[in-house]
Parts: C-alpha cells; structure tokens; sequence
C-alpha cells in the first residue's frame, strides 16, 4: 500500500470514533518499533517528523525508510507526517520528499519560538493548504501556545505562561473558515518534553473544557492534542534504577486522552514515552553487560521496549483493529476530493 494522506486516517478515526497515536522518530528502529505494533494490533499509523529529525537522519534516508516501511507493510495504511513546521518552505520541501501530510505550525513565527498573532498564523497557514491540497496532502495548523520546548520548536513557555496562551474556541471558528486545514492543534495546558507537570494532573491542570467547546462548535474539524506523552512512572523508575537521574515528573493522563476523543481529538503526538522506553531499554544493557558493544544488542531491545509503548497506545486510543477496514487512498485521488469542497477543507465533510 503507498503512504496515504494522513485526512484519510482522520475522516475513519472521526468515522469510527477512536483515535491516532502520531509517533515521532529519527532513526530506522524506531520506524521499526511503530510498524510492529502496527502489524501485531491491526493498526494505522501517523509517523511524524519534526524539523530536527529530518536534519538529524536526512530527508533521503527518511524518505527511503518511509517507503521502505510501505513495501515491507502492505496491509498497513501508513501516513508520513512534518511535525511543526515552521513556515511554507519547510512544508513544501516536506512534501517534495513525499510527506503525504504538513503541519504549519504558525502560531509561532518563522524562528519557531516567538508567539505569532492571529493574522500571521492564518495567513501562512492559508498558503500552505492552497499549495498542499492542489497535491492531495493533508494539513494540520495550530492555534494557540504549548509549553516547553522539544526538538527546537516551543516558545519554552512555563506551565503557568502556557495557560495564558490557551486556543480560544471564538478563534477556532474563524481560524478553520479562513484557512480550511484538515487538522486543527489547540493548546489546553499540555507542554512537549518529559517536564510537563510536577504533580500528577487533574481536573483545572488540564482544560479539556477548551476541547469539548470547539468540537461543540466545530465537530467536523478533527483536533490535536501535542504534549501528550502519558511519562509512564514504570520507564522512569528503569532509567534511574540503571544510573540515569531524571527527575520527578508527569505527563496526561490517558484517560483525560480518551475523553479528548471522544470530543473530537483524532491525533494524539507520542514522542517522549518512546524515548524514555529506548533510555532505560539501553541503559539497561549497558549497566547488567558492560562489555557489551553491538550496537544491535542495545539497539534490538530498545526497539522492542519502543514497540510495547506503541501497541499500548494504540489499543488505549482505539486505533488497534481498525487498518484492515481502512480503504486506501492516494494524494492523487484525494485531490479531486479537495476541488469537489470547493477551496479545501471549508466544506468538512468526511471522505466517504
């Protein structure tokens, strides 16, 4: 099966009711790990991106793993994701290197940490969905400010500074008329990175009432939660049990991720987790076998302790069981989607 557009994963998602784990990666085992779990649940799968990843790895070897994942998973829908871009050039190179969906993240402006305004984010977002739906790319837009900073995007808002930039659902309306994105990001407290909360969040901590509000007004638009790594306690313990010190700290509940859901959340952003899991998987091996140097020793079970993440998510947010009931669909055939709505995704009605 060839990468599909991400929209495509969204419209079943929203279909069905369920949500999409979007795994971050850098490097061929964590494609591995993410394909894995997608095999053994009967998964799709968002495989994201950032800016960093794609220097880090290069965009052709990224784009020769993707397509590699493709051919050896046929029965996989796969959709190949930019992760914050920063401005319409980082997402038209992305879909040059056959990313099959773009975020334009222009709530921060071009240097991808000062807080842009309204005007700016849905002018530079509206370009990008003129120039990616003439090509059948799905494209995702944020509104309103994380906290922290991961893989140099982030305005490095603190917890406090983040609920001051929280998604105003007036905006949210206006925000999808002006710019007709597939996707909308909203930012309701969460942060990217481990450090999101030094108590375990309840209730105020995190504002899902931002969420159940712009799905009231808006429930044709699927939503995206960032920062919402769960920062399993159990990884934790394994990274300080063999030397590493990472302080206390706590990420989203899932069940505050499932009752997204079920207000319209159809992409959840995982990223941490699976660092933690491959920390602590290969600090492990290098503190109980310390003559150890194959690099496929440590790497083999990181990437196992990857994959178990994953199919966790995957199963919690609903997605497991749902790849083998997913028609595929081109970027070529969701073009005719796109002129059919007329000026994009103002007209929201789901791909049938």
């Amino acid at each position: 099966m060839p990468l599909v557009p991400m929209r495509v994963l969204l419209d079943h998602a929203a279909e069905n009711d369920y949500g999409l784990a979007a795994f971050n990666v850098n490097n061929m085992e964590q494609i591995q790990a993410i394909l894995a779990a997608a095999e053994e649940t009967d998964s799709p799968v968002i495989i994201q991106a950032s800016r960093g990843a794609r220097s880090y790895t290069n965009d052709a070897y990224l784009r020769h793993l993707m397509l590699a994942a493709a051919e050896l998973h046929p029965s996989t829908p796969i959709a190949m994701h930019q992760d914050h871009g920063n401005s319409p050039e980082t997402c038209l190179s992305a879909i040059e290197q056959g990313f099959t969906s773009v975020m334009m993240d222009g709530s921060l402006k071009a240097d991808g940490k000062t807080p842009a305004d309204f005007e700016y984010n849905a002018d530079v977002t509206r370009k990008v969905v003129d120039a990616a739906h003439a090509q059948g790319v799905t494209v995702e837009g944020e509104l309103g400010c994380l906290g922290g900073v991961e893989d140099g995007h982030g305005a490095g808002l603190s917890a406090e500074e983040a609920m001051q930039h929280l998604t105003d659902p007036d905006q949210a309306e206006e925000f999808v008329a002006l710019t007709g994105v597939d996707a909308l990001a909203v930012a309701i407290g969460t942060s990217h990175g481990a450090y999101k909360f030094t108590e375990k969040p309840t209730g105020d901590v995190l504002v899902m009432s931002v969420i159940e509000e712009i799905h009231r007004r808006l429930p044709n638009t699927h939503l995206v939660m960032h920062g919402s790594s769960s920062v399993p306690q159990e990884l934790l313990e394994i990274i300080r049990q063999y030397g590493g010190e990472m302080k206390q700290t706590y990420g989203v509940p899932v069940e505050e991720i499932r009752r997204g859901i079920k207000n319209g959340v159809r992409k959840i952003n995982v990223d941490t987790d699976n660092r933690l899991a491959i920390t602590g998987a290969i600090r492990k091996v290098f503190a109980t076998n310390k003559g150890e140097f194959d690099p496929r020793k440590y790497l083999g079970v990181s990437r196992e302790a990857m994959k178990q993440v994953c199919v966790d998510r995957m199963v919690a947010f609903g997605q497991a069981g749902n790849a083998s009931k997913i028609k595929p669909v081109t970027c070529k055939e969701m073009v005719c989607f796109y002129q059919r709505a007329g000026c994009g995704a103002r007209d929201h009605a789901l791909v049938g």
